[in-house]
């Protein structure tokens, strides 16, 4: 053994160490990431020398990675059987940090200190992962032997102030052993417990084994770079459970990969089961972002679209410009193309299972469908291709049974109908007896049944399909093609009926008219804003948009028996008839989900039955 010999840092580099160590990372957990990384890469390069043929030290060595905590000396220590160094290596390595350009380094920080993008880019360049050791450690010590057969084994130690000691040592194996003596705040670090979760959330997919303690750590591999045709479905499910915490089977599967525009490897899944609970807070986006099998974020927010937060998995790419800490990515259109990559192959998969296993992609869609619609609303550019995702109930389905709106298009007979009409309605039941759907019903026409009050949003982003407008069946043009047999208002009295209602109605209505479309029901509310329907004023009541102008319009039907006998009542019992009236106009309310206070309605009824007795 030989005297140790101390080397003083550099004032830049010391400047550089001082930024590492106070403010560039956000977690001080990291620090065990990073030497585990950088043990990894030892056992890398020294497999690629064994490979290539090369005499190497201790040839019978088990690659793997080795934490040993000792709580009472407050000590972490991590070792690796890698490639190791000699001392001119440590020196080179450890003695500076970033050793090409730690000037310019420290130049350009202070340069572009206020610009907090341009100094991620700048500090993006440097590998200084081992001294996040720093920020938890009073003194940090390195042993390290070289894979060259006559490499002498060395000791470095240094404490972060400035200076380091170099000296030879004796009886020590090929590879680098890196022991971090705690700071007393720190000494949680020393913790079996935490430092256990620390690996498996961040190093568990690192190739070689990681022993904790003597105890393995990563017992799952990372399945997603190997080739599908190795893999065996039960670890694919074992893999799932790991990393979609779910003991459960995955409904679907996605691994794919991909060299261009980025080298992509990813492993995702679909659950059995949707686990956002309503009125409970959004889920955190599922698929995790690593890098060469390192986690980088485990809930990347700008990776994927937040309607694809239900989808677990990881994806890795290796062509992720990381910041200097790893803890983020550096170039947001870079990550962009990322998520644009695999969000495109993802609903190429719900998109392959829709058309080949529509019985799979039915249960998927009743347990799913509130994100596709999501994603429709807020994920512009890819709403038409969401859109063919779309699956909702129809007047030419049986009940429980879907259709698409391609299904929907290739069934219209009629060259003339340019539109898609839907109905919302809380039930099928509800959506038939509709008198919006009565002329759709008479002339036969396809209507889809919508039963989640925001479908309507979803229709209204999604605005066409196939070159055929959505539209709700309140607002649809389509009359009857002639007016019903029987008995019937001629237009005069129909015109003068609809005038004594606007009167008899007084400020409750907007407008009275004669009715084109009804078949069965006396009456119905029509919007005054042509943009506004029922179901979009319920919403607009349930958000407490309780200022928005009630403007509403009822439109008559002079055929039915009652409008027929109003018209008479008017004359003979002026009483009566407007009773009839108002019952009417809040029957219509109703009708639509639009009477919120029935208490009036309900008394008028109790007058009307009584005089009925009378």
């Amino acid at each position: 053994m030989s005297e140790a010999t101390k080397h003083e840092f550099q004032a830049e580099i010391r400047q550089v160490l001082d930024i590492v160590i106070n403010s560039l990372y956000t977690d001080k957990e990291i620090f065990i990431r990073e030497l585990i990384s950088n043990g990894s890469d030892a056992l890398e390069k020294l497999r690629y020398k064994q490979a290539a043929g090369e005499d190497v030290q201790d040839a019978d060595l088990e690659l793997a990675i080795n934490v040993d905590l000792d709580e009472e000396a407050k000590t972490i220590t991590i070792s690796d059987s890698g490639i190791g160094m000699t001392s001119d290596e440590l020196v080179e390595n450890l003695g500076t940090i970033a050793h090409s350009g730690s000037k310019a380094f420290i130049r350009q920080l202070s340069e572009q200190q206020e610009n907090s993008e341009a100094t991620a880019n700048l500090i993006g360049q440097f590998g200084v992962g081992f001294y996040s050791s720093f920020m938890v450690a009073d003194k940090v010590t390195v042993e390290t032997r070289s894979w060259r057969k006559d490499a002498k084994a060395c000791r470095w130690t240094s404490d972060g102030s400035g200076s380091y000691e170099i000296e030879e040592i004796d009886d020590v194996p090929r590879g680098t052993k890196i022991t971090v003596h705690l700071k007393e705040d720190h000494k949680n670090f020393a913790s079996k417990f935490e430092v256990e979760g620390i690996i498996r959330r961040y190093s568990n997919f690192v190739s070689f084994p990681i022993q904790l303690d003597g105890e393995r750590q990563n017992t799952v591999q990372a399945i997603w770079a190997r080739n599908k045709s190795e893999i065996k479905d039960e670890e694919y499910k074992e893999f799932y459970e790991f990393i979609g915490h779910d003991s459960g089977d995955p409904m679907f599967r996605l691994h794919f990969s991909a060299d261009a525009p980025l080298a992509i490897k990813s492993l995702l899944f679909v659950p059995s089961r949707n686990m956002e609970m309503p009125g409970m807070p959004k889920q955190e986006p599922g698929v995790g972002l690593y890098c060469r099998k390192v986690l980088i974020d485990s809930a990347p927010k700008k990776l994927l679209p937040e309607w694809m937060r239900f989808v677990k998995g990881v994806v890795d790419s290796e062509d992720l410009p990381l910041n200097i800490s790893r803890e983020s990515m550096q170039d947001s259109a870079l990550v962009a193309k990322l998520g644009n990559v695999i969000t495109k192959r993802f609903i190429k998969l719900l998109t392959e299972k829709a058309d080949k296993d529509p019985e799979a992609y039915e249960t998927f869609w009743n347990e799913f469908a509130r994100y596709v619609k999501e994603g429709v609303v807020s994920d512009f550019g890819r709403k038409d291709e969401l859109g063919k995702l779309l699956r909702f109930e129809s007047s030419h389905t049986e009940k429980e049974k879907y259709t698409s709106l391609k299904e929907y298009v290739e069934r219209i007979s009629n060259e003339e109908q340019k539109e898609i009409y839907f109905v919302v309605a809380h039930s099928r039941e509800a959506a038939e007896s509709s008198p919006y759907y009565e002329v759709f019903s008479e002339k036969k026409i396809e209507v889809l049944f919508l039963y989640d009050p925001w479908d309507e949003f979803v229709m209204d982003h999604l605005m066409e399909f196939d070159g055929k407008k959505l539209v709700s069946v309140e607002k649809a043009s389509v009359e009857l093609d002639q007016p019903a047999e029987g008995e019937k208002l001629t237009d005069e009295e129909s015109a003068e009926l609809a005038t004594w209602l606007k009167e008899a109605l007084g400020e409750k209505v907007n407008e009275v008219r004669v009715s084109k479309r009804l078949t069965k029901s006396p009456a119905v509310i029509a919007e005054a804003d042509q943009f506004m329907t029922a179901s979009m004023r319920r919403i607009m009541k349930s958000m407490n948009r309780q200022n928005y102008p009630e403007k509403l319009d009822l439109e008559i039907n002079p055929g039915h028996e009652i409008i027929v006998k109003l018209n008479k009542a008017r004359g003979d019992n002026s009483e009566l008839a407007n009773l009839i009236a108002l019952q009417i106009f809040d029957n219509s309310k109703a009708s639509a989900g639009l009477l919120e206070d029935p208490r009036e309605m309900l008394q008028r009824m109790n007058d009307l039955m009584a005089k009925a007795m009378a």
